[in-house]
Protein backbone atom coordinates (compact mmCIF):
# COMPACT_ATOMS: atom_id res chain seq x y z
CA UNK A 1 0.00 0.00 0.00
CA UNK A 2 1.61 3.22 -1.02
CA UNK A 3 2.29 5.61 2.12
CA UNK A 4 -0.24 8.11 2.74
CA UNK A 5 1.10 11.68 2.45
CA UNK A 6 -1.03 15.29 4.37
CA UNK A 7 -2.11 18.85 3.36
CA UNK A 8 -1.74 20.43 6.44
CA UNK A 9 -3.79 24.23 5.86
CA UNK A 10 -2.02 26.38 8.29
CA UNK A 11 -2.40 30.27 6.17
CA UNK A 12 -5.00 31.92 8.30
CA UNK A 13 -4.65 34.92 10.23
CA UNK A 14 -4.67 35.65 13.78
CA UNK A 15 -7.75 37.97 13.21
CA UNK A 16 -10.15 36.91 16.34
CA UNK A 17 -7.43 36.37 18.76
CA UNK A 18 -5.89 40.13 17.92
CA UNK A 19 -2.74 38.68 17.00
CA UNK A 20 0.26 39.41 14.48
CA UNK A 21 1.74 35.84 15.17
CA UNK A 22 -0.06 33.22 12.47
CA UNK A 23 -2.55 31.29 14.26
CA UNK A 24 -1.10 27.78 13.74
CA UNK A 25 2.42 29.24 15.66
CA UNK A 26 0.25 29.95 19.26
CA UNK A 27 1.37 27.76 21.86
CA UNK A 28 -0.62 25.42 23.47
CA UNK A 29 0.94 23.08 26.29
CA UNK A 30 4.68 25.15 25.10
CA UNK A 31 4.52 24.61 21.63
CA UNK A 32 2.91 25.68 18.58
CA UNK A 33 -0.55 23.83 18.10
CA UNK A 34 0.56 22.93 14.18
CA UNK A 35 3.52 20.70 15.37
CA UNK A 36 0.61 18.36 17.09
CA UNK A 37 -0.71 18.18 13.98
CA UNK A 38 2.46 17.38 12.02
CA UNK A 39 3.55 14.53 14.78
CA UNK A 40 -0.40 13.11 14.68
CA UNK A 41 0.42 12.53 11.02
CA UNK A 42 3.65 11.29 11.65
CA UNK A 43 1.95 8.40 13.88
CA UNK A 44 0.16 6.97 11.10
CA UNK A 45 3.06 7.05 8.54
CA UNK A 46 2.82 9.88 6.74
CA UNK A 47 6.19 10.84 5.42
CA UNK A 48 5.59 13.67 3.29
CA UNK A 49 3.82 16.95 4.85
CA UNK A 50 3.30 20.00 2.97
CA UNK A 51 1.92 23.08 4.81
CA UNK A 52 -0.08 25.80 2.96
CA UNK A 53 1.36 28.82 4.38
CA UNK A 54 0.04 32.59 3.53
CA UNK A 55 -0.46 34.96 6.13
CA UNK A 56 3.22 35.83 7.80
CA UNK A 57 4.17 32.87 5.82
CA UNK A 58 8.04 33.63 6.15
CA UNK A 59 7.39 33.29 10.24
CA UNK A 60 5.52 29.60 9.63
CA UNK A 61 8.46 28.40 7.08
CA UNK A 62 10.99 29.34 10.00
CA UNK A 63 9.43 28.06 13.06
CA UNK A 64 8.52 24.88 10.79
CA UNK A 65 12.37 24.40 9.23
CA UNK A 66 13.46 21.84 11.61
CA UNK A 67 10.28 19.41 11.37
CA UNK A 68 10.99 16.37 9.26
CA UNK A 69 9.34 15.84 5.86
CA UNK A 70 7.63 18.69 5.87
CA UNK A 71 7.72 21.61 2.57
CA UNK A 72 5.56 24.40 1.85
CA UNK A 73 3.40 26.08 -0.51
CA UNK A 74 2.40 29.46 -0.53
CA UNK A 75 -1.44 30.64 -0.46
CA UNK A 76 -0.99 33.86 -1.93
CA UNK A 77 -4.33 34.98 -1.64
CA UNK A 78 -7.17 33.41 0.72
CA UNK A 79 -9.70 32.37 -1.42
CA UNK A 80 -11.42 29.30 0.63
CA UNK A 81 -10.45 25.73 1.70
CA UNK A 82 -10.57 24.78 -1.78
CA UNK A 83 -8.51 27.40 -2.91
CA UNK A 84 -5.81 26.80 -0.24
CA UNK A 85 -5.75 22.76 -0.92
CA UNK A 86 -4.84 23.47 -5.01
CA UNK A 87 -1.79 25.06 -4.27
CA UNK A 88 -0.44 21.31 -3.01
CA UNK A 89 -1.13 20.08 -6.92
CA UNK A 90 2.46 20.85 -7.89
CA UNK A 91 4.07 18.81 -5.13
CA UNK A 92 1.56 15.85 -5.23
CA UNK A 93 1.02 15.91 -8.56
CA UNK A 94 2.13 12.08 -9.15
CA UNK A 95 0.85 10.86 -5.58
CA UNK A 96 -0.70 7.71 -6.02
CA UNK A 97 -2.56 6.90 -2.89
CA UNK A 98 -4.34 8.57 -0.03
CA UNK A 99 -3.93 12.06 1.19
CA UNK A 100 -4.86 13.42 4.87
CA UNK A 101 -6.30 16.86 4.89
CA UNK A 102 -5.92 18.49 7.69
CA UNK A 103 -6.11 21.84 9.79
CA UNK A 104 -3.43 23.22 11.76
CA UNK A 105 -5.44 24.72 14.21
CA UNK A 106 -7.07 21.58 15.85
CA UNK A 107 -4.14 20.14 17.91
CA UNK A 108 -6.29 17.78 19.31
CA UNK A 109 -6.64 15.22 16.84
CA UNK A 110 -5.63 12.13 17.47
CA UNK A 111 -3.06 9.54 15.59
CA UNK A 112 -5.69 6.57 16.27
CA UNK A 113 -8.33 9.03 14.63
CA UNK A 114 -6.07 9.24 11.51
CA UNK A 115 -5.35 5.45 11.57
CA UNK A 116 -9.14 4.64 11.44
CA UNK A 117 -9.95 7.29 8.36
CA UNK A 118 -7.42 5.56 6.34
CA UNK A 119 -8.41 2.21 7.63
CA UNK A 120 -12.09 3.01 6.10
CA UNK A 121 -10.53 4.57 2.41
CA UNK A 122 -8.65 1.56 2.02
CA UNK A 123 -11.69 -1.15 2.75
CA UNK A 124 -14.18 1.10 0.97
CA UNK A 125 -11.92 1.91 -1.87
CA UNK A 126 -13.66 5.48 -1.49
CA UNK A 127 -12.37 8.81 -3.16
CA UNK A 128 -13.43 10.81 0.04
CA UNK A 129 -13.54 9.84 3.37
CA UNK A 130 -15.10 12.16 5.79
CA UNK A 131 -13.94 12.75 9.34
CA UNK A 132 -17.41 12.98 11.62
CA UNK A 133 -18.46 13.26 15.55
CA UNK A 134 -21.34 13.69 17.18
CA UNK A 135 -22.36 16.65 19.50
CA UNK A 136 -25.54 18.04 20.74
CA UNK A 137 -24.14 21.07 20.48
CA UNK A 138 -24.09 21.24 17.10
CA UNK A 139 -24.96 25.29 16.30
CA UNK A 140 -22.78 26.96 13.36
CA UNK A 141 -21.15 23.70 12.12
CA UNK A 142 -21.81 21.98 9.24
CA UNK A 143 -24.26 18.56 9.12
CA UNK A 144 -23.69 15.15 7.96
CA UNK A 145 -27.15 14.25 6.20
CA UNK A 146 -27.24 10.38 5.51
CA UNK A 147 -30.25 8.52 3.33
CA UNK A 148 -32.15 5.92 4.82
CA UNK A 149 -29.72 3.33 3.99
CA UNK A 150 -26.78 5.18 6.35
CA UNK A 151 -24.95 6.31 3.34
CA UNK A 152 -24.23 9.77 3.21
CA UNK A 153 -25.77 11.90 0.83
CA UNK A 154 -24.13 15.71 1.65
CA UNK A 155 -22.92 18.03 4.20
CA UNK A 156 -25.18 20.96 4.54
CA UNK A 157 -24.23 24.00 6.79
CA UNK A 158 -26.37 25.79 9.30
CA UNK A 159 -27.75 28.54 7.16
CA UNK A 160 -28.43 26.28 4.46
CA UNK A 161 -30.22 23.57 7.05
CA UNK A 162 -34.09 22.80 7.13
CA UNK A 163 -35.48 22.22 10.83
CA UNK A 164 -35.06 18.59 10.23
CA UNK A 165 -31.57 18.99 9.34
CA UNK A 166 -30.47 21.45 11.85
CA UNK A 167 -31.59 18.61 14.90
CA UNK A 168 -28.72 16.26 13.56
CA UNK A 169 -25.81 15.74 16.23
CA UNK A 170 -23.29 13.91 12.95
CA UNK A 171 -20.94 16.89 11.99
CA UNK A 172 -18.32 17.59 9.80
CA UNK A 173 -14.90 18.54 11.68
CA UNK A 174 -12.70 19.47 8.82
CA UNK A 175 -10.62 16.20 8.63
CA UNK A 176 -10.51 14.23 5.37
CA UNK A 177 -8.98 10.97 3.71
CA UNK A 178 -8.65 11.67 -0.23
CA UNK A 179 -7.64 9.82 -3.28
CA UNK A 180 -4.67 12.04 -4.18
CA UNK A 181 -5.78 11.81 -7.87
CA UNK A 182 -9.50 12.29 -7.63
CA UNK A 183 -8.94 15.14 -5.18
CA UNK A 184 -7.27 17.60 -7.75
CA UNK A 185 -9.96 16.05 -10.59
CA UNK A 186 -12.56 17.23 -8.01
CA UNK A 187 -10.90 20.34 -7.39
CA UNK A 188 -11.06 21.72 -10.93
CA UNK A 189 -14.49 21.26 -11.04
CA UNK A 190 -15.67 23.24 -7.62
CA UNK A 191 -16.96 27.01 -8.33
CA UNK A 192 -17.42 30.15 -5.88
CA UNK A 193 -20.95 29.61 -5.72
CA UNK A 194 -21.47 31.36 -2.31
CA UNK A 195 -21.67 34.72 -0.92
CA UNK A 196 -17.83 35.42 0.03
CA UNK A 197 -17.10 33.88 -3.39
CA UNK A 198 -14.34 31.76 -2.00
CA UNK A 199 -13.70 27.88 -3.41
CA UNK A 200 -14.78 25.57 -0.48
CA UNK A 201 -13.12 21.78 0.02
CA UNK A 202 -16.39 20.46 0.82
CA UNK A 203 -17.90 21.10 -2.82
CA UNK A 204 -15.29 18.27 -3.87
CA UNK A 205 -17.47 15.68 -1.57
CA UNK A 206 -20.30 16.34 -3.95
CA UNK A 207 -18.78 16.45 -6.85
CA UNK A 208 -17.48 13.20 -6.44
CA UNK A 209 -20.80 11.67 -5.23
CA UNK A 210 -22.01 12.91 -7.76
CA UNK A 211 -19.65 11.64 -10.34
CA UNK A 212 -20.65 8.57 -8.61
CA UNK A 213 -17.46 7.77 -6.97
CA UNK A 214 -17.32 6.03 -3.52
CA UNK A 215 -17.42 8.84 -0.46
CA UNK A 216 -17.60 7.84 3.23
CA UNK A 217 -18.78 9.83 5.97
CA UNK A 218 -16.71 8.30 9.11
CA UNK A 219 -17.83 8.75 12.81
CA UNK A 220 -14.45 7.88 14.11
CA UNK A 221 -13.79 10.91 16.32
CA UNK A 222 -14.81 12.33 19.21
CA UNK A 223 -16.29 15.87 19.48
CA UNK A 224 -12.93 17.17 21.28
CA UNK A 225 -10.98 16.17 18.54
CA UNK A 226 -12.87 18.65 16.63
CA UNK A 227 -11.85 21.91 18.73
CA UNK A 228 -10.09 24.48 16.80
CA UNK A 229 -9.17 27.96 17.80
CA UNK A 230 -10.39 31.17 16.89
CA UNK A 231 -10.01 33.02 19.78
CA UNK A 232 -7.85 33.26 23.03
CA UNK A 233 -10.74 31.93 24.92
CA UNK A 234 -10.60 28.49 22.64
CA UNK A 235 -7.06 28.48 23.16
CA UNK A 236 -6.90 28.12 26.46
CA UNK A 237 -9.59 25.65 26.08
CA UNK A 238 -7.71 23.65 23.95
CA UNK A 239 -4.89 24.11 26.33
CA UNK A 240 -7.02 22.83 29.22
CA UNK A 241 -8.26 19.54 26.95
CA UNK A 242 -4.64 18.88 26.13
CA UNK A 243 -3.47 19.38 29.80
CA UNK A 244 -6.53 16.69 30.89
CA UNK A 245 -5.49 13.98 28.14
CA UNK A 246 -1.85 14.51 29.87
CA UNK A 247 -2.93 13.91 33.18
CA UNK A 248 -5.03 11.27 32.47
CA UNK A 249 -2.43 9.01 30.61
CA UNK A 250 -0.11 9.92 33.54
CA UNK A 251 -2.23 8.78 36.29
CA UNK A 252 -2.81 5.09 34.53
CA UNK A 253 0.86 5.38 34.39
CA UNK A 254 1.16 5.03 37.98
CA UNK A 255 2.12 8.96 38.45
CA UNK A 256 0.34 10.59 41.64
CA UNK A 257 -0.86 13.89 40.50
CA UNK A 258 -2.00 15.97 44.02
CA UNK A 259 -4.17 18.42 42.68
CA UNK A 260 -4.51 18.86 38.58
CA UNK A 261 -5.92 22.08 38.60
CA UNK A 262 -2.93 23.50 40.09
CA UNK A 263 -0.20 22.15 37.74
CA UNK A 264 1.45 22.01 34.26
CA UNK A 265 2.65 19.17 32.53
CA UNK A 266 4.49 19.15 29.19
CA UNK A 267 2.74 16.17 27.18
CA UNK A 268 6.54 15.56 26.07
CA UNK A 269 7.56 14.89 29.74
CA UNK A 270 8.38 11.06 30.78
CA UNK A 271 7.28 10.50 34.13
CA UNK A 272 8.06 7.12 36.55
CA UNK A 273 5.64 5.03 38.00
CA UNK A 274 5.19 6.19 42.07
CA UNK A 275 6.58 9.65 42.11
CA UNK A 276 4.22 12.41 43.17
CA UNK A 277 3.58 15.61 41.71
CA UNK A 278 2.55 18.62 44.49
CA UNK A 279 0.61 21.27 43.67
CA UNK A 280 1.83 24.14 41.99
CA UNK A 281 4.72 22.40 39.80
CA UNK A 282 5.44 23.13 36.26
CA UNK A 283 6.88 20.53 34.14
CA UNK A 284 8.09 21.89 31.02
CA UNK A 285 9.02 20.39 27.26
CA UNK A 286 11.17 17.05 27.37
CA UNK A 287 12.11 16.32 31.01
CA UNK A 288 12.53 13.03 32.66
CA UNK A 289 11.41 12.25 35.98
CA UNK A 290 12.76 8.98 37.76
CA UNK A 291 10.66 6.26 39.71
CA UNK A 292 9.44 7.18 43.19
CA UNK A 293 10.30 10.74 43.02
CA UNK A 294 8.66 13.78 44.89
CA UNK A 295 7.90 17.16 42.95
CA UNK A 296 7.32 19.77 44.95
CA UNK A 297 5.12 21.77 45.51
CA UNK A 298 6.38 24.87 44.07
CA UNK A 299 8.50 23.35 42.15
CA UNK A 300 9.46 24.30 38.00
CA UNK A 301 11.17 21.56 36.00
CA UNK A 302 12.16 22.84 32.15
CA UNK A 303 12.94 20.78 29.57
CA UNK A 304 16.56 20.03 30.52
CA UNK A 305 15.62 18.33 33.67
CA UNK A 306 16.64 14.92 34.41
CA UNK A 307 16.08 13.61 37.59
CA UNK A 308 17.28 9.97 38.85
CA UNK A 309 14.90 7.60 40.57
CA UNK A 310 13.94 8.70 44.22
CA UNK A 311 14.80 12.32 43.43
CA UNK A 312 13.08 14.81 45.98
CA UNK A 313 12.40 18.03 45.08
CA UNK A 314 12.06 20.95 47.72
CA UNK A 315 9.39 23.73 47.57
CA UNK A 316 10.45 26.59 45.49
CA UNK A 317 13.61 24.79 43.41
CA UNK A 318 14.05 25.39 39.35
CA UNK A 319 15.79 23.22 37.44
CA UNK A 320 16.42 22.89 33.99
Amino acid sequence: MTAPVAIVLAAGKSTRMKSALPKVLHEVGGRPMVEYVLDAARSVGVQRLVVIVGHAADQVRSALAHQAGVEFALQAEQKGTGHAVMQAHNALRNHQGPVLVLTGDAPLMRAESFAALLADQAEHRASCVIGTAETEHNFGLGRIVRGRNGQFEKIVEQKDATPDEQAIREINVGCYVFDCQRLFWALERIQPNNAQKELYLTDCCAILKNAGDPVVASCRLDITEALGVNTRAELARVHQALQDRTFARLMTDGVTIVDPRQTVIDSRARIGVETVIEPFTTIAGAAEIGRGCRIGPHVHLGPNARLPDGARVPPFTAIG
